[in-house]
């Protein structure tokens, strides 16, 4: 993906991608298990359950999510070239790579209903929120700004004159920021939730803010116009560096194929072309790959704007993506007002259900699926799917209590942020890497896919396999942190 690693936050009581303990640094400490004390709709009821007798729970399997959306962006930032059809969707329609980011944004909603189900003071939170904001959005700028040139080079640096403004942190550290102020201010902490309708009077004011935001990204997706415009577009010919200008003729408004639709219009304005994503997705499109959907030469016939920069953390595409943060946020509001096991997962499958209901229902009719501009049946879909292996992972994990078979995600969950740092900088191959006999060329990281790649009679399939070993490795490395109690909290 450009971008789950090139491509996430807030926590309940544990330590999440981002973590809600309003302290920042490194806790070396034994930290206590993810808790939370719910609040019952009706609070005559009796709990349904003999394992709710007592009066906290752990949710483990919010670090479980975490920790298996964590190693899926691993795999699909790793296998995609040896797999396109677990990479990016080049434009249209959605692939395995395509659900991690909105299960980074959903788990961060549902983290914060946790988090501030309880304000004692408005104005203290709020700073704590803008100043955590802030350093995650900084973090994201080094992962993902260019600071990091990947292992093939292991070399650091970065020309601030095209330095990439946006990235998947950036775009979490907005959807968080959103979501926290509006539980921070929106919603009437005073109302005693009591019935279902009291639920919805506590709420409402946050529901109108969240589809005011929807209606915002579909009036200017739709009704932005974008005139013509041009890029420049820099090839080495030999030694020689030659930079041609490239014209796309757009004067349109309301379309979404990659030239001319008004969240790339609205990146070119604000950011400038210079520090937006430069390999976009749609350089796989059979337009401009002959490799489709794999990247490739360009096709002779192929048009000018196939090299033309394009960033799938926008601006404008960024407020549909904060609508994930909402909606995670109402299965945390669900998890504080309602004890029973049952009445949980039955709402959550009710709404996921919902979610993806909607979702293809406006796939239908012409809202396509796009991640790179993220769209409203694409919101609908990945947030439903985020609630079903919520609700999967819930059922297995503190329900039944398989705990065994999911460790490592949860261990991985636990420190979600280190991992997540540490695997965008490539830093499990690049050490691995500094081993070589006799030559670079000769070093482990080769000769591990080599030996891979032999013992499976498959290329790709060996690659597979030593992604499985990185992910592996990065699990076991979270569960040593977890052991000696450490914790990254931002």
């Amino acid at each position: 993906m450009p971008s789950e690693v090139d491509d996430c936050v807030a926590e309940e009581q544990g330590t999440p991608l981002i973590n809600n303990d309003f302290d920042s640094s490194i806790h070396i400490l034994h930290q206590n298990e993810d808790t939370i004390s719910p609040l019952p709709f009706n609070h005559t009821d009796t709990l349904s359950s003999p394992s709710l007798s007592v009066p906290n729970q752990r949710l483990a399997s919010l670090d479980v999510f975490r920790g298996l959306t964590v190693a899926l962006m691993i795999l699909v930032d790793n296998v995609g070239r040896a797999f396109p059809s677990l990479n990016h969707s080049p434009w249209f329609g959605v692939t395995l790579a395509d659900f991690v980011m909105p299960f980074f944004l959903f788990v961060v909603g549902v983290s914060i209903g946790l988090v501030f189900k309880k304000v004692s003071s408005k104005p203290n939170a709020t700073k704590k929120v803008v100043l955590r904001t802030i350093k995650l959005f900084l973090l994201g700028l080094l992962l993902q700004g260019g600071y990091f040139h990947g292992r093939g080079k292991l070399t650091y640096g970065v020309d601030l004159s095209k330095m990439r403004w946006l990235g998947v942190l950036q775009r979490i550290s907005i959807g968080y920021f959103l979501a926290s102020i509006s539980e921070i201010w929106l919603v009437n902490h005073n109302i005693l939730v009591d019935s279902p309708a009291a639920f919805v009077r506590k709420y409402s004011i946050q529901w109108m803010f969240s589809i005011l935001l929807c209606s915002v990204y579909l009036c200017l997706l739709y009704g932005i116009y974008v005139p013509n415009w041009k890029f420049e577009h820099s090839n080495m010919l030999g030694s020689s560096h030659l930079s041609f200008i490239h014209s796309v003729h757009c004067e349109v408004r309301g379309s979404l194929e990659p030239p001319c639709n008004a969240v790339g219009f609205v990146d070119r304005l604000i950011l400038g072309q210079d520090h937006m994503y430069q390999r976009p997705v749609y350089m796989r499109t059979e337009e401009c790959s002959v490799n489709s959907p794999d990247y490739g030469p360009l096709p002779p016939d192929s048009p000018g704007w196939c090299l033309a920069p394009f960033d799938p953390e926008g601006i404008l595409s960024s407020l549909m993506a904060a609508i994930t943060c909402f909606l995670g946020l109402q299965y945390g509001h669900i998890i504080v007002f309602l004890q029973d096991h049952k009445q949980r997962v039955l709402l959550w499958s009710v709404f996921s259900l919902a979610l993806l209901l909607v979702g293809y229902i406006l796939e239908i009719l012409g809202i396509p699926l796009s991640k790179a501009l993220y769209t409203l049946s694409y919101m609908c879909i990945t947030a439903g799917a985020s609630g079903l292996v919520l609700t999967a992972i819930y059922y297995t994990v503190d329900i039944e209590h398989h705990t065994k078979p999911t460790i490592l995600l949860q261990w991985m969950g636990m420190n979600a942020l280190v991992v997540y740092a540490l695997a965008a900088c490539d830093i499990f191959p690049a050490v691995i890497q500094g081993f070589y006999w006799h030559s670079p060329e000769n070093n482990l990281v080769d000769a591990s896919e080599a030996l891979m790649q032999a013992i499976f009679h498959s290329k790709k399939w060996g690659t597979m396999a030593f992604v499985m070993v990185e992910i592996l490795f990065w699990g076991i490395f979270a569960g040593f942190l977890h052991k000696k109690g450490i914790y990254m909290k931002l």
